[in-house]
């Protein structure tokens, strides 16, 4: 059996084809999340959320492959973001940002695992480990697009999300900003980054 990939198991939320926006539904999922703010580019406390996420994600897979025998594929790194005036996420004012990191984790995955996988890998003194946190996340109705380009290109996309598209489809916000990284920034060409963006919206009537 191939080990659970969210990005086969979801197609639609996580492995969409180039195109224009498009409605999904996404569905209550399980995360690992941790919170922060201010530019993700200069915040060292960003890389340490990072840093935490990946680590205990891969030490949860070790723990369900030898204790259920189930295996699986960690998820890409996801980013909930947020604002108190989010014409900010336009402009690219990124000082102004609130974030909320997050790695999926599959329906097996239990609070005991994710307490086992803690303890692990309490040893490598990770500076972010205690703010992680387990917990489902649902944003039902939402807006996405395949981003290919830098995360600096996606400002125009966003604005024509935001001005042209919800206005015409009768849609507004109902949720924070989502992106999920289908790329590895560090090894990616910036223009040939693949980024969901997703916004959880309703209909204005």
């Amino acid at each position: 059996m191939d080990p659970y990939d969210i990005k086969k198991a979801l197609p639609a939320l996580y492995a969409p084809k180039p195109g224009d926006f498009h409605v999904v539904e996404v569905p209550d999922l399980p995360f690992l999340m941790i919170d922060g703010h201010g530019d993700p580019n200069v915040s060292p406390a960003y890389v340490e959320a990072v840093q935490a996420l990946f680590t205990l994600s891969y030490a949860v897979r070790a723990i369900a492959k030898s204790e259920l025998g189930r295996v699986h594929t960690v998820g890409p790194l996801e980013g909930l973001w947020s604002a108190q005036d989010p014409r900010v996420f336009v402009a690219g004012d990124r000082s102004a940002w609130e974030w909320t990191m997050a790695i999926s984790q599959p329906a097996w995955i239990t609070h005991d695992i994710i307490k086992t996988a803690t303890k692990r890998v309490e040893k490598k003194a990770l500076a972010a480990l205690d703010r992680v946190y387990f917990t489902h996340y649902t944003e039902g109705m939402s807006v996405q697009i395949l981003h290919v380009g830098s995360y600096d290109s996606e400002a125009p996309v966003l604005a024509r999300l935001h001005d042209e598209y919800l206005p015409t489809h009768g849609l507004t916000f109902n949720g924070k900003h989502h992106e999920v990284y289908l790329s590895d920034a560090r090894r990616t060409d910036p223009a040939k980054l693949r980024t969901i963006l997703r916004q959880p919206v309703a209909s204005i009537s």
